[in-house]
């Protein structure tokens, strides 16, 4: 499903941008997907977040006051560090209504967004989430947060617009 929103995003950026209708390098669409999905198994609750790599970079740039390029390879262990801040500032979890903290395990590029992954270890099993989602918000009033959650083969979904950041989720 995400990657099917981002794949029509990119159709309908494109259009906008190379048939004349907005300005280079924006687009109309301030849009983020996060996915939560508790592996039983493992124990682990994995976070995914993507986010268009320019809004992400305008982020980071705001957050540390310096230049960001995703697409720098000789940078990636920076920007993971920048994303990894960025992200556990900006999405905040409570799994049964305790705090939890999340661990960074890596980002990579996909076409124009960028994934961010996380997870958290120990988790047995979950009834409730509740998160606090601002991701891009600090940037963009416009901001949309797209958020999936799937817990016991049940998946919940929920649209967050700016400043909207709550969402909880029962299982």
């Amino acid at each position: 499903m995400a990657a099917s929103l981002f794949k029509w995003f990119g159709v309908v950026i494109f259009s906008l941008v190379f048939v004349g209708k907005a300005p280079a390098g924006t687009h109309p669409l301030y849009i983020s997907v996060t996915e939560l999905n508790h592996n039983p198994k493992d124990k682990i609750l994995e976070v995914s977040c993507k986010m268009f790599t320019n809004d992400l970079e305008t982020a980071l740039e705001k957050m540390s006051g310096s230049h960001v390029d995703l697409s720098a390879a000789k940078d990636k262990a920076a920007s993971d560090k920048l994303i990894s801040v960025y992200v556990e500032k900006h999405l905040r979890l409570k799994l049964d209504g305790k705090p939890v903290q999340l661990q960074f395990v890596g980002s990579e590029k996909e076409n124009d967004g960028t994934w961010s992954y996380f997870q958290v270890n120990g988790v047995a099993a979950v009834k409730r989430i509740d998160a606090v989602n601002e991701l891009l918000y600090d940037s963009f009033n416009q901001q949309i947060n797209i958020m999936h959650v799937t817990v016991g083969g049940q998946r919940k979904s929920t649209r967050l617009d700016c400043p909207d950041a709550n969402a909880s989720f029962e299982f």
